[in-house]
């Protein structure tokens, strides 16, 4: 009883965002279904957060963290339990592809929904730049910087992560990934 980590107002206001606008869009999430789920005044969310927009940018840069803190975290654990490099990559997105609030990748989410000029831009560039940390952190652990496929690699992964998005059975999903990556990486 006494872990209980307190949650500050702020962080209550991401959370709640993070939740709704991962589930459902931050087009369809409104400032007023947000305000009531994380139960605070209208005051107190303009206070922390001014604008929906950077709300907006505040959930890409929480999102990041915590998912590539996921990624990096499960693809070591079954690289650690002796498993091949891409049997590792296969199974760790399986294990996401499998969670039930599943809704495929947040950043090409946010891309596909970003409305005004001023915010699309900085939504691209945190996207980028979170695939591109999703490409180095695949490089390092499965060791191919030296093959310069990492970015092929990153390419059937986004096709893999959409396809489960779109509904395909997530053991279809892994078996064509294994498959795609298999004949990359052997160059057939």
């Amino acid at each position: 009883m006494g872990n209980e980590k307190k949650v500050s107002v702020k962080e209550k206001i991401l959370l709640t965002a993070h939740d709704l606008f991962y589930s459902t869009g931050f087009r369809a999430t409104g400032v007023d279904k947000i305000i009531k789920q994380a139960k605070v005044t209208k005051v107190t969310f303009y206070r922390h957060y001014p604008s929906k927009n950077l709300l907006i940018l505040a959930y890409l840069h929480y999102r990041h963290d915590i998912w590539i803190n996921w990624f990096r975290h499960t693809l070591s654990s079954k690289l650690d339990e002796s498993k091949k490099p891409l049997i590792a990559l296969s199974e760790t997105l399986d294990e996401w592809f499998r969670c039930a609030t599943f809704r495929g990748c947040a950043f090409i989410n946010a891309t596909a929904e970003a409305e005004s000029e001023d915010i699309a831009q900085e939504i691209k560039v945190i996207c980028r730049n979170h695939k591109c940390e999703v490409e180095q952190t695949v490089a390092s652990l499965i060791s191919v910087i030296e093959k310069g496929l990492a970015r092929e690699i990153m390419m059937l992964i986004d096709g893999a992560i959409i396809h489960a998005q779109m509904g395909m059975e997530a053991d279809e999903v892994t078996d064509r990934l294994k498959k795609g990556l298999e004949r990359l990486l052997s160059g057939t």
